[in-house]
């Protein structure tokens, strides 16, 4: 099921006023490379120079560098052509072109690049500093000197330059955290990251309070820490698009762990964990292979005697802990179980595998983030129909 009307405004609605923006879709060109010289060197008691003409210059690449000083893609919502300079052509001399100047987008880490059309993946950023070339510039044209033989000692012509490449591309930013939060909306997500990292997210008495993630660097013994994630609670449907959909859930496909977060006060903890489970199967199967641990959260209103009770009813196979984030009941356990669970063998990130989207599905993803107006850019195409001309200088005239 697609996402209604209803819910479609409403998401756009939440990105309007939100200044965290995880999905945009931007317009790249390389630079072409500039055409190689034909000229002939003329000079004064020189009457056969023979060719001088220089080599066009590189055009400029499109390159991508990771900045852990952004944390959205806002700065790309209002930029959203991106374009290399173009190489400039030799000249005599054999005075080589101006190679084109690179155009460097800097990105969040954790941003991945999607062709806008195919919806295949492109490449990801997920260090600081990191650079991928997402477009290669046009290499510059031989100039004639290049292609002077014995048999042909005055070439009359030079390589044109390599042509430009340009590709429509949707980046989508998936947070790095090593813990991320999941559970149904009003479970205590937001209260926890802020009672153990000084994050401040909004905290209220209704669901979807949280309408965007945050990140909190938790502190740990001896001056270690680890980054927790809060995104946007989870209903049942969200993977076919309900509540906030999907929007948010690719923002845990990164983390090594996950903390499900369930009340004391639900009818039937198994079942909601089953819930969520199924929702991040829905999404992506191979969340099912990242360490999870649960976390009872409100248990401020129970004894000994009901936790005792709710125990054996408990999923199997996974670390549970009764916590409350207003009393302090059981935060340093958590936080144990989860520096243990991080720093076991098995729970080193592999490097995510990104699939490609759906194309069926694209353009439907794309009108429903708002990012499906058009973007193509008309540009002047300059004419290389005067390769094979000569190129005579003022000064080929003076003192005659």
């Amino acid at each position: 099921m697609g996402m209604s009307a209803h819910d479609h405004i409403e998401n756009l609605l939440i990105m309007a006023e939100s200044n965290f923006v995880d999905y945009v879709k931007i317009y790249c060109r390389s630079g072409k490379g500039g055409r190689g010289s034909t000229h002939m060197r003329r000079e004064k008691y020189t009457p056969n120079g023979g060719p001088d003409g220089g080599d066009g210059g590189r055009g400029g690449h499109v390159i991508l560098r990771g900045n852990r000083n952004y944390w959205t893609l806002l700065h790309l919502r209002y930029d959203r052509h991106a374009m290399a300079g173009h190489g400039e052509s030799g000249s005599k001399n054999r005075s080589f072109g101006k190679d084109g100047a690179d155009k460097i987008i800097e990105v969040p880490c954790g941003t991945v690049v999607y062709n806008a059309e195919t919806g295949e993946y492109v490449c990801d950023v997920t260090e600081h500093g990191q650079e991928v070339i997402l477009l290669k510039g046009g290499r510059g044209g031989l100039g004639n000197w290049h292609f002077k033989t014995a048999t042909r000692q005055a070439p009359r012509f030079a390589q044109p330059g390599e042509p430009m490449q340009e590709m429509t591309v949707i980046l989508e930013l998936k947070l790095l955290a090593d813990v991320g939060l999941v559970g149904f909306p009003n479970a205590g997500k937001s209260t926890l990251l802020s009672a153990i990292s000084a994050a401040k997210p909004k905290i209220a008495d209704y669901p979807f309070t949280t309408l965007e993630p945050n990140l909190g660097i938790v502190s740990y013994r001896d001056g270690q820490s680890f980054v927790m994630a809060d995104i946007p609670g989870i209903i049942e449907g969200a993977s076919e698009g309900k509540g906030l959909g999907l929007r948010f859930l690719r923002h845990i496909e990164r983390n090594s762990l996950l903390l499900f977060m369930i009340p004391a006060d639900s009818d039937d903890i198994r079942k909601d964990y089953e819930v969520l489970l199924n929702e991040l199967k829905t999404f992506n199967p191979e969340m099912l292979d990242k360490q999870r641990v649960l976390a009872v959260t409100k248990s401020d209103m129970l004894d000994q005697e009901l936790m005792d009770e709710i125990e054996p009813t408990l999923p199997e196979g996974i670390p549970h802990v009764f916590i409350s984030s207003v009393s302090g009941l059981g935060i340093s356990v958590l936080k144990d179980i989860l520096w243990t669970e991080l720093n076991k063998e098995s729970n080193k990130i592999e490097a995510i595998v990104h699939r490609p989207k759906d194309v069926s599905r694209l353009q439907q993803e794309l009108k429903d983030m708002g990012e499906d107006e058009e973007l193509d850019y008309e540009y002047e195409d300059d004419s290389d129909e005067d390769d094979l001309d000569y190129e005579y200088e003022e000064e080929d005239w003076e003192d005659k």
